[in-house]
């Protein structure tokens, strides 16, 4: 199978509710995550054992036989088809593949973690802070020996700097860019 195929089914738009539905559920989430760090491809068997492992704080080698199974069931049951309806993967006798699809979910992914402030309002204070620095060169309050385009080469680099770190750690957040799903890398 290619990494990003085309669902088998005419896919239908997802609205926000029904993506915010799919995404509310972690073995989902964590379906996705595997499939999207593995090259869009992955077995259901691999995929319920990595997610036992991880509901159950464990290494892969230490989860029990009863603990896959349920995982296993629950996705192959339950999760496999809401994605498959949704265009999200495809799924052939227990090889799953995601579908181009699932590169609408990352846009739902840019999280905030709960010790940080949302990035709408770091950028409003930035802003204000810019605007305070202008105003304080305009009246003359910094000396006249630095030179007005220095305080603008200055904002932007803020901005510059702020912006490349925000799409730094907006990229973290998604679905499989890291070994584990993000709400494990808190």
């Amino acid at each position: 199978m290619s990494a990003l195929s085309q669902p088998t089914q005419t896919s239908t738009q997802l609205s926000h509710t029904d993506i915010h539905d799919l995404l509310s559920n972690s073995r989902r989430r964590h379906t996705i995550h595997i499939l999207k760090r593995d090259d869009g491809e992955g077995a259901l068997s691999s995929i319920a054992e990595e997610v036992a492992a991880w509901e159950n704080d464990k290494p892969v080698a230490a989860v029990e036989s009863s603990e896959r199974h349920r995982v296993y069931t629950s996705i192959q049951q339950n999760h496999i088809p809401r994605l498959e309806r949704a265009g999200i993967i495809t799924h052939d006798r227990g090889d799953l593949e995601l579908t181009s699809e699932a590169d609408r979910l990352d846009l739902y992914m840019d999280v905030v973690p709960d010790d940080s402030i949302p990035w709408g309002e770091y950028y409003l204070g930035l802003s204000a802070f810019s605007l305070g620095l202008v105003a304080a060169a305009w009246v003359g309050v910094f000396p006249a020996s630095i030179p007005t385009l220095m305080w603008a080469a200055l904002i932007g680099l803020l901005f510059a700097g702020s912006s490349a770190y925000h799409v730094y750690e907006s990229s973290q957040q998604l679905l499989g860019n890291s070994e584990k799903p993000p709400e494990f890398n808190a």
